[in-house]
């Protein structure tokens, strides 16, 4: 048995358009991704987030649901839309009134907010006046940022900038896999390098505030990278993926520049005097997001990266991902020898399985598994000199997975569609077992 620190955070995650619902209601305008589920062949089944798990009625159901479980912290994140209908203009109290009742309801319940401000929905009006691509979304950004901090201050502990801006870009802008659905290399360096301009400038938002008991980080989705082999050839296509994965959006941030390839590619011309230092400005922690660890292979027939992307051999989940525990402590030991020191949390870390209600009950220990072989490597990082101090798994309830719409379940809690009725999985028992007793 493993015992977990009295201090280590252990906790769930949700978005808000995978959870909401309510998408017309209290003046909340478009995003991008009600756009996006909108338009024909973009999702799964045709499937959007219009009500997904009517969080936003049931809100207080599901804070029950997370002081039941024990959970000591849980991270949402906030629909710029609610509060900024067209992403700037008048605030909309209503919307920001949803946030300030769930806060109050989490830190009733015991439970530690952490608030997201960008998980992806980004105003439609802004993205009609060019989205991420447009210099002037930063700063439309800063000042929804600011008006959250102004709002619910030290209400809030942790407040997490961007979520997965690498997804941001890259599959919303050059795979076209997610909003606002676009295939131009050009339009993927200009968000990435926006989206980075919009996180320094919150973070400055945010230090305007003098906060005395909150902290402001950055989630980022990062992949563990292994050379299929010590060949040359292999070592240097490994190295490209690295920095296209995980340095992209590490370097600016805590190196104040753009990884070298980023620059061949062209990213340097968007950089204007004073972006990077306002990109790599200090912050208070880094929120890491791990689902995979890659074995690259040289290729010479890609033309981006000369590389090729293979997972480990082994069981998948059913998003096809190899599973990799181990991969999240080479992770973590990398972030420790090669950035500066700082607190990390664990921001995202779950599977999804097939899962079916037999008799009121959801058996998946195959998700008891996944989560406790990443918790375990995690205490192990920790052991080997890493500062990680939480870990959030995701997701505390099944939920709307962007493009695959409703067919991946990620969640602790299963959600009946139809009902809206809230099962507890074996995972979810198993879990708050975990927090309880502290051992693993």
């Amino acid at each position: 048995m493993t015992s977990i620190p009295k201090d280590f955070l252990l906790g769930a995650a949700t978005a808000a358009y995978q959870i909401e619902g309510a998408v017309d209601e209290d003046n909340r305008g478009p995003s991008i991704w009600d756009v996006f589920s909108h338009t024909p062949e973009r999702t799964r089944n045709g499937d959007t987030g219009d009500v997904a798990c009517d969080h936003y009625h049931r809100y207080q159901e599901d804070i029950a649901l997370m002081k039941q479980m024990g959970l000591s912290s849980y991270r949402f994140s906030l629909a710029w839309t609610r509060l900024f209908p067209t992403g700037s203009g008048t605030l909309n109290e209503a919307g920001l009134d949803f946030y300030r009742r769930l806060v109050d309801g989490l830190l009733e319940a015991g439970v530690q907010p952490a608030a997201t401000l960008y998980h992806w929905d980004l105003p439609q009006a802004l993205m009609q006046q060019g989205g991420w691509t447009n210099r002037e979304t930063a700063d439309r950004f800063a000042d929804y940022a600011h008006t959250v901090f102004k709002s619910l201050a030290d209400l809030v502990p942790m407040y997490i900038t961007l979520n997965e801006p690498w997804c941001s870009s890259v599959l919303g802008h050059l795979f076209g896999e997610h909003a606002p659905g676009l295939k131009d290399l050009g339009a993927t360096l200009a968000a990435s390098h926006n989206l980075l301009r919009a996180h320094g400038l919150a973070v400055q938002a945010f230090r305007d505030e003098h906060l005395k008991s909150s902290k402001i980080g950055l989630t980022n989705i990062l992949t563990n990278i292994e050379p299929a082999s010590d060949k040359p050839d292999d070592l240097a296509a490994a190295a490209k993926a690295d920095a296209v994965l995980n340095r992209w959006f590490l370097d600016p941030v805590f190196r104040g520049s753009y990884p070298a390839l980023l620059e061949s590619f062209g990213i340097d011309k968007l950089v204007q005097p004073g972006d990077l230092e306002s990109i790599s400005q200090p912050i208070d922690f880094l929120g890491v997001n791990y689902y995979q660890t890659n074995i690259i292979r040289a290729n010479p027939a890609d033309p981006l990266l000369g590389a090729a992307l293979d997972q480990p051999r082994g069981p998948r989940t059913a998003m096809d991902w190899g599973i990799a525990p181990e991969g999240l402590r080479s992770l973590l030991n990398m972030l420790q020898r090669d950035y500066p020191e700082l607190p990390i949390y664990i921001t995202e870390s779950g599977a999804a399985f097939d899962d079916h209600v037999v008799d009121g009950i959801v058996q998946d220990p195959k998700r008891i598994e996944y989560i406790k072989g990443h918790l375990r490597e995690v205490l192990r990082a920790r052991q080997d000199g890493v500062d990680v101090r939480g870990y959030f798994v995701w997701s505390l309830l099944d939920n709307f997975e962007w493009a695959f719409g409703y067919d991946k379940r990620f969640g602790l809690i299963y959600v009946d569609y139809k009902t809206q009725d809230r099962i507890w999985k074996d995972s979810a028992k198993w879990y708050q077992e975990i927090i309880q007793t502290r051992q693993l």
